[in-house]
This record gives structure tokens, C-alpha cells and sequence, in this order.
């Protein structure tokens, strides 16, 4: 299989890092595009923009990957794992993105937060895998509260749509991840995902799509809030369970809260910043946990299942 020198260099890196850590980069990168996509809505509008950070992310992930069809007819069900992650993906970015136009980026993040904890729970097995879990959802309830009133129903109906489609995306990505080597199945689920949003962002933004503010926000965007945090996404799902990815991904709403101060200036109160502290020591608690567990039980099931494990 030929991957550009690029895109070697990309996979060396990251299979040095430890994966929470993988996962931590791909949060932060995911919520600083989160905050900084609002600032092109008024040319473009959510639509616009979801449409050519999905567009640029995925030409340069074909660029970098250099896809073939042959690469996923190998694999049995490979292609509909694919379509399936692209389908997640586009569902998830249009109403995570038309939410942030509603309601504040922590908010958004916080009911997002709880499609990956929905997996948490269903995928935990002992007494000890649910502490995080729930230290998580405390802290996701604390950062909930916005003393500003009660909430546009709008926003709460599209944040809810994407947490179902990130747990999903979750999911179906972690069946890519043990199927495919590298990045070609990423880049074309993204590409796919592009070409499903795109009569969408067309039919709201039109010729503001050209715009040469709403391409630069789109690009940044696409780089830092697409391409790099699912590529790794990908490379941790590919160590670690669903489960354990989902606990880790308790630290979106902290950086949606924090990212959503310091680009968009939304101002927490105390109890959010508590919850901010709830979820950072739940991520934390998570990975000692399966830390512990990698060194209690090293037998061949587990290290086939994840192999690369002991990296966390």
C-alpha cells in the first residue's frame, strides 16, 4: 500500500504518542474549530461553512492518503463501514455547527458529551469502569448551567442530533480503524461527507462560499478541526475500546467552554468552572484505569485486541 511521504511521517508520529494523548490533541482541535467557525456564519452561515471545512478536509486527506477503490473492496464491509462514518459525520457537523448558532459552544459540547457517555455506560463491564463515567456527567451537569435562562428548543434538538451522530460516528470509525490501515478509509469518509452537505451548504450560502474570509476561516478550520483530529481519532481508536475513547472525550465540553471564552467570549460562572475540574479528572482517572488494567492482564486476547496498548 503506497501512502505519500507525508502521510508516513503523520502515522510515525502518531504511533509514538500515547493515545489519550492523541485524544486530548484531536478534542481540542475539534472545539478551537468549534469557536472558530462562527466567525465566517454571517457571510456563510453554519451551512456554508460545515460545507467546505468537510470539502477542503477531504481533498487533502485524498492528497495525503491517495485512496483506492481496491483498498476497501479487499476488505469484506469495508465500504459500508466507510459510507456509514461519512453519513455519522456529515449528520453530526451540520447540527453541531447550526447548534453553536443557537446556543454556547460549552453547551453544545456538553450535550454532545452525551452520545460518547451513552457508550461509556453500555460498554462498561466492572464497578470500577463506571467511575469516570459518572465523575464525567456530574461535571458535564455543573458546566450545563448557563444562568442566562431557559434555551432556544432548537438548539437543544440539533446538540441532541449530534451527540447521537458522534457516538455513532464513534462506533462506526472504530470498526474502520481495525479494517483499514492508514488513513484511506478517513479520507473517504470525509470526502463522502463533503459530497452529502454539499446541496446543502450550496443552497444556503451560495456564491459567499468564494468569499475569500469565509475559504481562509474554512481552511484553518478544515486543518485544525477536521483533517488532524480525525486522523488521531483513528490512530487511538485503533489502541484503545470505544469505551475508554468515549470517557476520554469528557474533556470536549471543558474545551468547548474554554475555547468558546477566548475566541467567542462566553463567560463561565464557578460551578462550570467545577465541572471543567469533573471532567478533566474523569479523562484522567479513565486512562490510570486502563493503564492498570493493560498491566494486569497482558495475555495474548488482550494484546491482540489492542495491540499497541501499552503506549497509554
Amino acid at each position: 500500500m503506497q501512502y505519500s511521504s507525508s502521510a508516513r511521517g503523520v502515522s510515525a508520529l502518531a504511533e509514538r504518542a500515547p493515545a489519550p494523548l492523541l485524544v486530548l490533541a484531536g478534542v481540542s482541535g475539534i472545539q478551537f474549530g468549534a469557536a472558530l467557525a462562527p466567525l465566517a456564519y454571517p457571510q456563510a452561515g453554519a451551512a456554508g461553512v460545515v460545507f467546505l471545512r468537510l470539502l477542503i478536509a477531504g481533498v487533502l486527506l485524498c492528497l495525503l492518503w491517495r485512496p483506492g477503490c481496491h483498498t476497501l473492496t479487499e476488505t469484506k464491509g469495508s465500504w459500508k463501514t466507510v459510507l456509514a462514518a461519512g453519513t455519522l459525520l456529515a449528520g453530526h457537523h451540520i447540527a453541531f455547527f447550526e447548534a453553536v448558532d443557537h446556543i454556547p459552544l460549552g453547551i453544545v459540547a456538553t450535550i454532545e458529551f452525551l452520545g460518547p457517555f451513552t457508550i461509556a455506560l453500555v460498554g462498561s463491564r466492572r464497578l470500577i469502569d463506571l467511575l469516570p463515567a459518572f465523575l464525567a456527567a456530574g461535571g458535564v451537569i455543573m458546566l450545563s448551567g448557563t444562568g442566562t435562562g431557559p434555551l432556544p428548543p432548537a438548539g437543544l434538538a440539533l446538540a441532541a442530533a449530534a451527540a447521537c451522530c458522534w457516538a455513532g460516528y464513534i462506533l462506526a470509525s472504530s470498526r474502520m480503524a481495525t479494517r483499514l490501515g492508514g488513513g484511506q478509509g478517513l479520507a473517504v469518509a470525509i470526502s463522502w461527507a463533503a459530497l452529502l452537505s454539499a446541496p446543502y451548504g450550496i443552497a444556503h450560502a451560495g456564491s459567499d462560499l468564494l468569499d475569500p474570509k469565509v475559504l481562509g476561516i474554512a481552511a484553518i478550520v478544515a486543518v485544525a478541526s477536521s483533517m488532524l483530529p480525525y486522523t488521531l481519532n483513528l490512530e487511538a481508536l485503533r489502541r484503545i475500546p470505544p469505551r475508554v475513547f468515549s470517557v476520554l472525550t469528557s474533556l470536549e465540553p471543558a474545551a468547548g467552554a474554554l475555547f468558546g471564552l477566548l475566541i467567542l467570549g462566553q463567560r463561565l460562572g464557578t460551578t462550570q468552572w467545577l465541572g471543567i475540574t469533573a471532567v478533566a479528572g474523569a479523562s484522567t482517572l479513565a486512562s490510570l484505569n486502563l493503564s492498570f488494567m493493560v498491566r494486569r492482564r497482558t495475555g495474548p486476547k488482550l494484546r491482540r485486541r489492542f495491540p499497541i496498548s501499552r503506549d497509554v
